[in-house]
């Protein structure tokens, strides 16, 4: 199913992208903002996903039931998300509901009423969610890895905030900084599936003709990532939660792809190294794996999974060893053709959902202002060699730089820089 990519740039900042699907029935609708929680001073760390929260709870058109009742009699599921860089908003409907649809996400995006009683009902939501992911050692060991890895900078702050920072989001608050960061010159709409590019046009104008120009929000410094080992206990856990981390490349650098094709070559399927090793020949755990973590200026790749507290030792020789097997000797032809027919084919089977190609679309924008097509992600992909893939297992595996956490009851388990040595 080929690409049909069209883009205009509004006079008031807002991009909108538009990839024609005519075969089916779906369109799906994205509103992305380049706001996340990294733009965010400390003192209101949190408001761009409490702002994502707050603005289901209402307009001066719709009540918080009427936007409910309305996104189910759309058909469709409405997704809302926030990043360390991005908040977004997507409906995937029938093709014959998207101007309604457009509708209510415009509504609900540019005339929320942000009611204080409101804002303290969801306040206590948010609050709820937090103990929720306390409670989720996943989530827990998360948030732990990511506050050491990027020590003093806002990447290594929780994207919800803090329960403080959370209480204190009035409406003053709260509208000043819709205000001035959820509007036109941050907004991108990307629309995907039986539409009319020009049709989403209009009704972009349409909706948001009154905006500003205002210049994109700028993102903070580029993070210095730390090397912590992290050893929490908790009793109360049955497993050991573990991640391992080293830095690695941002997703504007050209040799994405090589880092990409690493990580699922170490960790990434059932077909992997550590996979392989550690699950299928040794029977250490029931689920581990690696991936390519990426933001717009640094990176780095993670391997993570869970385990019994005696079984953590003979774990950790394994990934060091594997580590240390790739930043010294290199990948094998075969598995990197593994990966790269792998990663092809997931590409190709996403052209066929209208809501993988909006969001397509809307990162290829977002992180590099432009469209990236199909065919030069394949061609970019095919063109990864061995020294391409290798190079970057030699300059980021390196003992120095790896972290490790973990979280569980450790049961006597302990862990120094010496039991991390990859010979790099």
């Amino acid at each position: 199913m080929k690409e049909d990519i069209k883009q205009t740039r509004l006079d008031n900042g807002m991009v909108v992208l538009t990839d024609r699907m005519p075969d089916v029935r779906s369109a799906t609708l994205g509103f992305f903002f380049r706001i996340g929680s990294r733009n965010e001073p400390n003192e209101l760390n949190g408001i761009s996903h409490f702002i994502e929260h707050c603005v289901f709870k209402g307009t001066e058109r719709r009540s918080a039931l009427d936007i409910a009742i309305e996104q189910e009699r759309l058909g469709g599921n409405l997704d809302a998300f926030t990043t360390h860089e991005e908040t977004g908003f997507v409906l995937k409907v029938i093709d014959d509901r998207v101007e309604a649809a457009f509708d209510l996400l415009a509504d609900m995006l540019a005339n929320s009423r942000f009611d204080g009683a409101d804002l303290e009902n969801e306040q206590r939501v948010i609050i709820e969610e937090m103990k929720m992911n306390e409670d989720a050692p996943e989530d827990l060991l998360s948030d732990i890895f990511q506050r050491q890895f990027f020590p003093g900078h806002p990447l290594g702050l929780n994207i919800a905030g803090t329960p403080d920072n959370v209480r204190s989001f009035d409406s003053e608050k709260t509208r000043r900084f819709h205000q001035q960061n959820f509007h036109s010159g941050n907004l991108v709409i990307a629309a995907a599936g039986n539409i009319e590019h020009e049709s989403v046009v209009r009704l972009s104008e349409k909706y948001f003709h009154l905006s500003l120009v205002t210049p994109p929000s700028s993102l903070s410094a580029p993070p210095a990532p730390a090397a912590p080992i992290s050893l929490n206990h908790r009793a109360d856990l049955e497993q050991v939660h573990f991640a391992f981390a080293t830095p690695s490349v941002s997703e504007r650098d050209d040799r994405r792809y090589a880092a990409d094709l690493l990580a699922e070559i170490l960790g990434g399927g059932t077909a992997s190294r550590l996979w392989q090793r550690v699950r299928e020949e040794r029977g250490l755990t029931y689920n581990i794996g690696s991936a390519a973590v990426m933001y717009r200026d640094c990176g780095f790749v993670s391997i993570s999974g869970s385990a019994s507290s005696d079984h953590m030792s003979e774990i950790i020789d394994i990934v060091t060893a594997e580590m240390r097997n790739l930043a010294r000797d290199g990948v094998l032809e075969d598995e990197l053709q593994l990966q790269k027919d792998q990663a092809r084919a997931s590409i190709l089977l996403d052209l066929e959902d209208s809501a993988s190609r909006a969001g397509s679309i809307a990162q290829s924008e977002l992180v590099h202002g432009r469209q990236i097509s199909v065919e030069e992600t394949l061609a970019n992909l095919d063109a990864v060699t061995r020294d391409d893939v290798n190079a970057i297992a030699e300059e980021y595996f390196r003992t120095e730089d790896i972290a490790f956490a973990a979280l569980g009851d450790l049961n006597g388990f302990a862990i120094d820089r010496d039991r991390l040595d990859v010979g790099n």
